[in-house]
């Protein structure tokens, strides 16, 4: 972000950048992305879309940053002394009726960015790259403290694991994710890959 974006990014208040987002996160959930428009968040926020423009550049930002927004905290902070402790820990920063909002919204949205090419950049600068990062951030630890071995094959594939488990919950079990759920699959399923004891 250069200097100038920022001064100019400065002047809407943390308060009411939070309530932006969570109004174009509430519309996406209502109408999906490809409905969803500048004038609707607009009208929504009480802005105008000028103000919006300005600030975010374009609907693939806006929404970009209003899901990572809606991320409880950054997944490199957790540490909890062992890679099971951070994985539950992970599991358990989202309710059950927020991890079912959550499933519903990234559904349409896998969806849309497979149309928007825009929005796929967006989303790989603003929300999977900076994620990817933070998550290599926890598997590291668990490897320099030795509960993983360097060479384990599947270090590479922990993410593509955890998001399967959320995002195919709802379509082979047509139930939500949980974090009971999701927390015996970690147990059964991550950590075995990962050669790290369940309990």
């Amino acid at each position: 972000m250069t200097e100038s974006t920022a001064t100019r990014r400065s002047r809407i208040t943390p308060e009411r950048e939070a309530e932006l987002y969570e109004a174009v996160l509430d519309l996406l959930r209502e109408v999906g992305y490809d409905a969803l428009t500048m004038d609707a968040v607009a009208a929504r926020t009480r802005s105008s879309k000028a103000t919006l423009y300005r600030q975010w550049g374009g609907k693939p930002e806006l929404v970009a940053k209003a899901v990572r927004h809606s991320k409880p905290g950054r997944t490199g902070d957790l540490d909890t002394g062992s890679l099971r402790g951070d994985f539950h820990a992970l599991v358990a920063r989202e309710d059950d009726c927020a991890m079912e909002q959550n499933s519903a919204l990234m559904r349409g949205l896998f969806m849309a960015v497979h149309h928007n090419p825009d929005l796929l950049q967006a989303f790989k600068e603003l929300l999977i790259e900076p994620e990817m990062a933070e998550f290599q951030r926890v598997l590291r630890r668990a490897v320099e403290r030795g509960e993983v071995r360097a060479d384990n094959p599947a270090l590479e594939y922990v993410v593509h694991m955890l998001i399967g488990a959320f995002a195919t919950r709802a379509l082979i079990d047509d139930q939500p994710p949980t974090q009971a759920f999701l927390a015996s699959y970690i147990d059964a399923v991550v950590l075995p890959a990962l050669g790290v004891p369940a309990r």
